[in-house]
């Protein structure tokens, strides 16, 4: 497994996308949440400038389904 990079929200959505996430709702406050209509995983992902935690980017990648490598090479 290979280390976190510091990612944006925009990089993180963008790999949602192609993973094939779609912006299902607005969460509380500035949190969205993301679906996926083919495995029926939904994410929460915080829309906050700068960078997301790592700790929090892992857990949206798990919530994904998908391994931290494969989540990085979308």
């Amino acid at each position: 497994m290979s280390r976190l990079p510091a990612l944006t929200y925009r990089e993180v959505i963008a790999r949602l996308r192609q993973a094939g996430f779609v912006f299902d709702r607005q969460a509380k406050g500035s949190h969205e949440i993301w679906y996926n209509p083919e495995t029926r995983r939904r994410t929460t992902v915080p829309n906050h400038p700068g960078v997301i935690a790592r700790g929090t980017l892992r857990a949206i990648i798990r919530e994904t389904g998908l391994s931290v490598d494969e989540f990085l090479s979308l």
